[in-house]
């Protein structure tokens, strides 16, 4: 198994008298590119639509379950208009395309990529800080890694007491076991400043997101600090940040956000992970769907940065779903 992080392989949700790993079954799933690391959950699943639960409740989960799909339905829409319009414009055929020198001449014409433009020094100062943010791995060992995840616990559990940094608390955050330095792998230690990025800025939704409070839910939950690492990482690939300068279509809008905020990234990945989220909701997946999900949350994400009006995070439209 080739190391990196995502999902390749899940197993069943562990029950107690399973810890010793022996009952364990595993299922074999494509992954992402890159990404094939299993990605297991051990929460225990918090049953919030039992039959108990009050006929208001019910009604409030169904709006909020309608709304989601609505408005991812309307960024669809949107975002398939614009690509219809981009392949009108840009197609093979085309005049843009058959009179001006836009794409580089590479061998896989099956997947060219864009010529980059010019970056003006703003931008070329914030794609380096950047990649070298993106080339710090996390280490358990450094004071400052670990005084991160302790923030990050004070952030997501401000009532309850901070536990040792290897501690079967940590499960519950959505680590695969008690130490959450082993969970990092590809993701670095920029993903772990994406959690905290997005507990301080957007509050609301991280805690809804943290404690699956939105929409029927499944019997199988994605663990949710794992699943921000894999969004972490999806970003990297799908914006072409680790190679010298973007050249996919993606990367190259990302530079324009770049331009207009140093945190674009982070931001960026606050509306991919609600966006994930929403399109879990939508499809009512469960555990074994998750790299289904990252796929089309990753699609979507494409075509709204493709959209003409998008200048900053702000303008996409999955940033409506965010709450502060």
């Amino acid at each position: 198994m080739r190391s990196g992080t995502g999902i390749g392989t899940v197993r069943r949700r562990p029950h107690h008298s399973d810890v010793g790993g022996i009952r364990n079954e595993n299922y074999e799933t494509s992954g992402l590119d890159g990404l094939d690391e299993p990605l297991l959950g051990k929460r225990d699943y918090d049953d919030k639509h039992s039959e108990g639960k009050v006929m208001e409740e019910i009604w409030d989960d169904e709006r909020k379950k309608e709304q989601l799909h609505w408005t991812l339905l309307f960024s669809n829409l949107i975002a398939q208009w614009a690509q219809w319009i981009a392949n009108l414009v840009f197609g093979s055929g085309s005049f843009i395309v058959r009179h001006l020198p836009l794409l580089s001449n590479t061998k896989n014409r099956s997947n060219p990529k864009l010529i980059v433009p010019t970056l003006s020094p703003l931008q070329e100062e914030r794609l380096r800080n950047l990649q070298q943010r993106l080339g710090v791995p996390f280490d358990g060992s450094r004071v400052d890694h670990q005084d991160a995840l302790k923030l990050l616990w004070r952030l997501a559990y401000p009532n309850k007491e901070l536990p040792p940094l290897k501690s079967e608390l940590w499960k519950d955050m959505g680590w695969q076991g008690p130490d959450p330095s082993t969970d990092f792998r590809g993701g670095g230690f920029i993903s772990l400043e994406n959690l905290i990025f997005f507990a301080k800025k957007y509050p609301e939704s991280f805690q809804r997101l943290l404690h699956k409070q939105d929409g029927n839910r499944a019997d199988w939950e994605y663990p949710f600090a794992v699943a921000g690492i894999n969004i972490s990482f999806m970003l990297t690939q799908m914006l072409d940040l680790q190679s010298g300068k973007p050249s996919s279509l993606a990367g190259i809008q990302f530079l324009k956000l770049l331009g207009e905020d140093e945190m674009a990234f982070d931001d960026l990945y606050c509306v991919a992970f609600q966006m994930m989220d929403a399109q879990w909701l939508v499809k009512r997946a469960s555990y074994m769907e998750f790299n289904d999900v990252l796929k089309s949350t990753r699609t979507q994400l494409e075509r709204e940065l493709s959209l003409e009006d998008v200048s900053s995070v702000k303008d996409l439209p999955a940033y409506n779903l965010l709450r502060r």
